[in-house]
């Protein structure tokens, strides 16, 4: 595939292309992208990769080019850092050439400009020639003349110290001597230890006036630089933000508008675009929007439906079924649950004014060998966690937040047709995970019996409970009932492996969700969550795997995969991509998206097998209308960066509220003294609540394995009865008195023996768990829909609440 030219490079420009770069003398010359811009010179080593890795970069300001041959140029920085380059041509060498004269002439004006307004203070201009040699040398030298201010405070400080130690000898000899003839001797001493006292004490005043004085004519002129630097880091990207997502955008109409094959192409459709065949992909109208192919053996690829598709008649196409409860003209004037005939809902008014803030994150130090080295030999269960590592929020609450985009469900509740509304409960699992991206800080573990509840009757029409239901392993029970006609219920076991640079987190459990006007009963699963430079880097976090959203009265499918995040690929980052099928696996919709920014999804008109993809497997090709956006991120408030990255929703659930449970994660004391900024305080707590935890399971235990002997006591008491009982009865029958037991039958061979009950009940009571504990609110029950087991709410909290009455709740707090 031939690349178009760039065109001539003018003043200002944004210069990018590619160039083959001198790695080693195994590689040889590799091809790599590189972006021009600012006067700064970078390269990637794909276009994908332009916003979020840059592998390097050179500031042409104090950089020298030179020409080697017809296609080969060397850019050098000073000696630090020297780039062999190559073009492609002659003519592509002479491109680049010229943009990067031009980049380096306005960089060292903007420089000049920047030097000449900045300070009084004396500079040293930078030779021609010496590329950064100039500045450098002046750096160094400032850098020298600190550090002989500082060689000069040390050393009078250590005079200032000698002296006085001197002078106070002298001044507790001159105490104690009595007067006589070494009087005068002493005195004179005391004078001139006192005099060279002053002296140093002068000479450390200087200093730390000549100190102060260079310190200060430096930093207004480094303030400035830094902040020139910042911004100018800010513009470029910015700059490649933009520039990767117009390149991306280009590629995949490109893509798109190329795998068709042309005995799929409607005549129509190819009369259309004339001679040229595949046609220039940047022509088309908004009307077509392309995605990227799923790069696994079953992926598929979406081009543009034909245009009858947009202006069909009232006629049936492809036999595409009428399930959707709308035509196909109304799909691209209305949403997809928007009726007209339905009357809209009254706005629901704020019942009260929430918190916008929480107090800012403290940048307490942390030294992680002082943590590690005071768990060697201790049990890994009673290893204390500082909240270092946390955020002040519980798993509880995390989970409630899956929650932030209710209105997805609102909309699903509306839709008449169960493939419509298997778009938006899709849409509604991606977006539990857009709080997640910023979001490295661990939540609270929650105590066994700890509840939260997220009561949104009156504002959002919802109300939700959880409640943790097990301790080991940690499960949590979540259940969310609303107005508009759907019910949330999940429960989440975590299970992690550490695997050097990363940890994996695997939740496991079910997520169900039902619908009350269509019965409709959907159940699906969550995907691995990756936490990425456990050891050493910034903490960064990617999603990956796949989900399958069930819809178990229809048998309607949709498939979800979430893209691990790869240097060599070509796609965004963090994509997800879907098709909703039907029971006989026929394709309606395909969704397309990323899972920290927005969703779209668009109605597939017609499909066919495509070219060969991965594995050597053949991909659907879907002719699909315009895509429309089903879901969108709502932006972090301002100052987000200093509350743990918390949406506007995490910021209110840790707020105080009147009438909560005892059991509330609103109440835990740890976590409150976290977030007010307390964390040694925090620590302190923490530990308490872990060690009245642990001490409780062990009364339970020990209640347990008490009922356990106390029931074995009382089957010993009734087996013995019952053998009285039989041979009193032997005894007075009319076979001889005398007659024995024959001894093969034992004891061990009675069916109601001692030790039959024993054999019975022994292995059985040592099977089962000791901790024999039942949540409050939640019950263990098997789905009668789906064959899953799970907690499921079995009522009675609402009701407590309203009538204040929470006799029943443990004191874990």
């Amino acid at each position: 595939m031939s690349e178009p030219k760039p065109p001539t490079p003018t003043p200002g420009d944004t210069y990018k292309g590619w160039l083959f770069k001198w790695t080693n003398y195994i590689k040889g010359y590799q091809r790599r992208w590189f972006v021009l811009s600012n006067g700064l010179l970078s390269y990637y080593r794909t276009q994908a990769e332009m916003g979020h890795t840059c592998r390097g970069t050179i500031n042409l300001a104090t950089a020298n080019i030179a020409v080697e041959d017809s296609c080969n140029f060397v850019i050098s920085n000073g000696g630090a850092q020297i780039y062999h380059l190559k073009a492609s041509s002659e003519v592509e060498r002479q491109r680049w050439i010229t943009a990067l004269e031009l980049a380096k002439a306005n960089a060292a004006n903007m420089q000049d400009e920047s030097d000449d307004s900045g300070d009084d203070c004396s500079t040293i201009a930078p030779v021609p020639g010496q590329g950064g040699g100039g500045r450098n040398s002046e750096l160094q030298s400032t850098l020298r003349t600190l550090n002989s201010k500082v060689e000069d405070l040390s050393t009078c400080n250590d005079l200032i110290v000698k002296h006085g130690s001197a002078l106070q000898r002298s001044l507790s000899e001159l105490e104690g001597l009595r007067a006589g003839a070494d009087m005068g001797e002493k005195i004179r001493q005391v004078t001139e230890r006192a005099t060279l006292f002053r002296i140093t004490s002068n000479a450390m005043i200087n200093a730390c006036r000549d100190f102060l004085s260079l310190a200060q004519s430096h930093s207004k002129r480094w303030q400035k630089s830094l902040q020139s630097e910042r911004d100018q880091r800010i513009r470029l990207e910015e700059t490649l933000e933009q520039l990767a997502k117009q390149h991306n955008h280009l590629e995949r109409a490109f893509r798109g508008a190329t795998v068709l094959p042309s005995s799929f192409s409607n005549p129509s459709l190819g009369s259309k675009d004339g001679p040229s065949g595949k046609g220039d992909a940047s022509d088309e109208d908004d009307d077509n929007e392309f995605f990227d192919a799923m790069e696994d053996p079953a992926g598929f690829i979406t081009v543009p439906a034909d245009p009858k598709y947009h202006r069909r008649s009232g006629s049936n196409i492809s036999g595409f079924s009428t399930e959707t409860g709308m035509d196909d003209q109304s799909y691209d004037d209305v949403s997809l649950a928007s009726n007209a005939e339905s009357p809209q809902p009254p706005e629901l008014e704020p019942v009260r004014q929430r918190r916008t803030r929480i107090p800012d994150k403290p940048n307490y130090y942390l030294n992680l060998w002082s943590i590690m080295k005071n768990c060697i030999g201790k049990e890994l269960s009673k290893i204390p966690m500082p909240v270092n590592f946390n955020e002040p929020l519980s798993m509880l609450q995390r989970l409630s937040e899956d929650l932030e985009y209710y209105e997805l469900l609102d909309k699903a509740a509306k839709c008449h047709s169960s493939l419509e509304q298997m778009c938006y409960v899709a849409a509604f699992t991606v977006s539990s995970y857009s709080t997640t991206v910023h979001r490295t800080g661990k939540p609270f573990n929650p105590l066994l019996g700890e509840t939260f509840e997220l009561d949104r009757l009156r504002e959002c029409g919802y109300r939700s409970l959880c409640e943790q239901v097990s301790h080991h392993p940690p499960a949590a029970a979540h259940h969310a009932f609303s107005e508009k006609g759907w019910t949330l219920r999940q429960e989440i076991t975590l299970a992690s492996k550490f695997r050097g640079k990363y940890l994996s987190i695997m939740p496991l459990g079910s997520i169900q969700c039902l619908f009350d006007k269509s019965n409709n009963h959907y159940s699906w699963k969550k995907v691995t969550t990756t936490v990425h430079n456990i050891i050493v880097g910034k903490l960064w976090i990617d999603q990956s795997g796949e989900i399958d959203v069930i819809n178990h009265k229809t048998g309607d499918r949709c498939h979800l995969k979430f893209a691990p995040y790869s240097y060599f690929s070509r796609d965004v980052p963090r994509k997800v991509t879907g098709v909703v099928t039907d029971k006989e696996g026929k394709a309606h919709y395909v969704l397309s998206g990323t899972w920290d920014e927005k969703m779209e999804f668009s109605r597939i008109m017609q499909s066919s097998k495509g070219e060969n993809g991965t594995e050597g497997k053949q991909r659907t090709v879907y002719q699909t209308l315009k895509a429309k956006e089903i879901w969108k991120k709502n932006p972090l408030p301002e100052g987000a960066e200093n509350m743990y990255y918390f949406s506007s929703l995490a910021l209110t659930l840790n707020e105080p509220e009147e009438g909560v449970a005892p059991t509330d994660s609103r109440r835990r004391p740890d976590q409150r003294l976290m977030e007010e900024g307390q964390w040694d305080e925090a620590n302190a707590e923490k530990q308490r609540l872990e060690e009245k935890q642990r001490f409780a399971r062990r009364e339970r235990e020990r209640e347990a394995v008490k009922a356990v002997s106390l029931d074995e006591e009382a089957d010993t008491q009734e087996s013995a009865a019952t053998e009285s009982e039989i041979s009193s009865e032997t005894d007075t029958e009319d076979s001889p008195p005398q007659t024995p037991v024959p001894s093969h039958f034992g004891p061990s061979q009675f069916p109601y023996s001692m030790e039959g009950k024993e054999s019975l009940n022994g292995p059985a009571a040592k099977s089962t768990h000791q901790d024999n504990y039942q949540p409050l609110w939640f019950k263990n029950t098997e789905d009668a829909v789906s064959g899953e087991t799970l907690h499921v709410y079995k009522g009675g909290y609402w009701e407590a609440k309203e009538q204040g009455l929470w006799d029943m709740c443990p004191e874990i707090f």
